[in-house]
């Protein structure tokens, strides 16, 4: 799979930007994972909604979003299929260098360490080339999965946030877990 459109890569993942060009397949996955995401999650569903999400990570500046896509034989089964996504949120550049990330697996990916592999490119490519300090994942209390995922790549807790950020119609708290470049 190496390719120039892959900014990095592991044994089993690797990630790229989100493009238009993606949308059945995500929306797809989307839809397959429903389950799994909600009350959490609500990643796009149909083209419309996924053209203006992705849209919004590739024109704006403050944002970088990542596809997190499986490695196999070239050409072959898995290959390139897209097991989840990394989106580096609210790019702050200067003295603070931070940003906030949100995420997702699809459900076909699940169990595998895919998404785990793929946080480790993420955090690689923004401590190194885009050359942040300290990334955040703000991550509901309840969602186990989530904070499994920031706790095994090094993330340390760092408070609680009652009424965070407002999803599926209410606000909702929030465990604030951060990690910086040291730290890795």
């Amino acid at each position: 799979m190496s390719d120039t459109r892959y900014p990095a890569e592991g044994p089993r993942t690797a990630i790229r930007p989100f493009t238009l060009g993606d949308a059945d397949e995500f929306t797809t996955r989307a839809r397959e994972s429903i389950a799994l995401h909600r009350p959490w999650l609500f990643p796009p569903t149909t083209p419309d909604a996924y053209a203006a999400y992705a849209g919004a990570l590739i024109d704006d500046p403050t944002r970088a979003g990542y596809l997190v896509c499986e490695r196999g034989p070239a050409g072959g089964p898995g290959d390139g299929a897209i097991a989840g996504f990394i989106n580096i949120n609210n790019i702050v550049a200067g003295a603070f260098r931070c940003g906030a990330l949100g995420y997702g697996g699809f459900a076909h990916a699940t169990g595998r360490g895919l998404m785990s592999e793929g946080l480790g490119l993420v955090l690689d490519h923004a401590f190194g080339p885009l050359g942040l300090h300290r990334l955040e994942a703000n991550i509901q209390p309840d969602n186990e999965g989530s904070i499994a995922l920031v706790r095994r790549a090094g993330f340390r807790l760092e408070g609680y946030s009652p009424d965070f950020l407002h999803i599926d119609g209410a606000w909702r708290d929030h465990e604030r877990w951060a990690i910086t470049a040291e730290m890795r």
